[in-house]
């Protein structure tokens, strides 16, 4: 176990990025080159490890963490990607990426400040590959089964993982050019990079995982022959259907989705622009949404030299701790600030988010480029305009990061493999992440789309990448009792889990 003691003994230390202007300059890691030894394993002696411990409620994989905190602490790096990789194949992504709700959940947050999870489970993770643990495990034989993943985000690579080393052949289907769905093409490289993907693409082709990029499946080819030529077949496609912001001056060129817009940054870094075909270089950029997404185009738009930002946040600001109606240990509504918002604040100077607001209409030029934007303030429930609160912002570029609403309806998969979707606008599936059936005037497939399951954000709306991959993992089991009709694979969640709530 760790040292009883470390917590009294050590404050939270979490690992220091690079400063910001060091890396507004490049498209680096925020952390790249950054010694997280021996910081991780002094931090990971703050683990108390409990009794009862809460972080792995607040891990949808359920993560030992307490036991590869241990190891850390100890320098057992080996032991400590064994750990690891119990319950999670993918641990530098997620130690890159997900936003951490096991800290959160940590017993230590009831009176004190937690264990910092994410930088040590990233340590390990960068450990696994520096000292040769993420050896390709191909299977001792194959069992004659044949699966097919649609779509290669964290879902998608999860489940045909877990299937490929069980000794099912498996191919995974991607329309893009390159295998990594939202991980490639929507992260930005400064928040993971690449390289950490493609290290795992080739160790999955070392196990036998075969990859087909370029192929939209429901019309490059017909989803039916994919399930004809396939024992079973798992639609892990993402939630990808972009929501829109339906006012005055919406068709004004400069104003994109950013989905739109992050692909073509990532694609600079990858070679293949020398320059992105939209940029924000020199312009007043407005970027709409306050998640996630519009963190990550708020750090693009820096990079890539934008006059000013502003990120317009429908929501009230939050406070700096817990309310009643969050206790421990859920995850909670708190001021957070993203690299990103350090960036935009220390050349600023003020945070560049403006909460409790929303846009009432574009205004445009005479050859019909958005000019400017007129926004208002919003009541903090009824989000219903305030009076007298409308004002205008420059706008030369207008990003809308305003989430996603379940996967695409146009795609000719959901009707040729006789998908419906749910009451919130993901595919059905059963408590099994079988594939629920159309009704008949849905469907063009001729039965019940049996042998069909589906996984991740397309099932489970939009989401983190720890619960991806926990759903990858999930239906990955369901699919192999299907074949064989028994599992040993671990199912970490089941489809209607959610995280945890007050």
């Amino acid at each position: 176990m760790t040292d009883p003691r470390g917590f009294l003994k050590f404050p939270r230390r979490p690992v220091p990025p690079r400063p910001v202007e060091e890396r507004l300059s490049d498209w680096d890691e925020v952390y790249a080159g950054q010694a997280l030894l021996p910081l991780v394993s002094e931090q990971a002696d703050r683990c108390m490890d409990c009794g009862i411990p809460f972080c792995h409620s607040g891990c949808p994989l359920g993560n030992l963490i307490p036991e590869w905190n241990a190891y850390a602490a100890r320098g057992d790096w080996k032991a400590a990607a064994e750990r690891l990789h119990a319950t999670n194949n993918f641990p530098e992504f997620t130690g890159r990426l997900c936003p951490a709700p096991c800290e959160a959940a940590c017993v230590l947050a009831l009176n004190a400040d937690p264990v910092t999870i994410k930088n040590v489970e990233q340590a390990v993770a960068d450990q696994i590959w520096e000292c040769g643990y993420a050896a390709p495990h191909p299977p001792q034989r194959l069992s004659g089964k044949t699966v097919a993943v649609i779509g290669s985000g964290p879902a998608g690579l999860a489940a045909a993982q877990q299937l490929t080393r069980i000794g099912h052949t498996v191919a995974v289907y991607e329309r893009a050019d390159r295998i990594g769905g939202l991980l490639r093409y929507g992260i930005p490289a400064f928040k993971m990079d690449k390289r950490h993907l493609d290290r795992r693409i080739e160790q999955m082709r070392a196990e036998g995982t075969k990859f087909r990029t370029g192929v939209q499946v429901g019309s490059d080819i017909d989803a039916t022959e994919i399930r004809r030529r396939h024992d079973a077949v798992i639609v892990a496609v993402g939630a990808t259907a972009q929501r829109e912001l339906p006012v005055p001056g919406r068709e004004l060129s400069g104003i994109h989705q950013a989905m739109d817009y992050l692909p073509l940054a990532n694609r600079v870094v990858e070679g293949d622009y020398a320059a992105p075909p939209v940029t924000a270089e020199g312009k007043h950029v407005v970027i709409v949404g306050g998640g996630d997404t519009g963190s990550d185009c708020l750090g693009t738009a820096l990079r890539q030299g934008a006059a000013s930002v502003v990120q317009l946040d429908i929501n009230p600001e939050p406070g700096d701790a817990r309310t009643d109606g969050e206790p421990w240990p859920v995850y909670p509504k708190v001021y957070r600030i993203s690299h990103a918002h350090e960036e935009a604040r220390g050349r600023e100077g003020t945070d560049p988010r403006v909460f409790s607001s929303a846009t009432l209409h574009f205004e445009g030029t005479a050859d019909g480029r958005v000019r400017a934007l007129r926004l208002t303030e919003v009541e903090p429930t009824a989000r219903s305009p305030r009076p007298d609160t409308e004002r205008v912002i420059p706008a030369e570029l207008v990003l809308l990061a305003l989430g996603f609403s379940g996967p695409e309806r146009g795609s000719g998969l959901i009707r040729q493999l006789g998908l419906t979707l749910d009451e919130r606008g993901n595919l059905a599936r059963d408590g099994g992440f079988a594939a629920e059936p159309a009704g008949p005037a849905e469907r063009s497939a001729p039965a019940r789309p049996d042998g069909v399951f589906v996984a991740g954000d397309a099932g489970r709306g939009q989401s983190l990448v720890v619960w991806a991959i926990a759903e990858g993992r999930a239906a990955a089991a369901a699919a192999d009792r299907y074949l064989t009709g028994s599992t040993a694979l671990p199912a970490p969640i089941g489809p209607r889990d959610r995280p945890l709530v007050a």
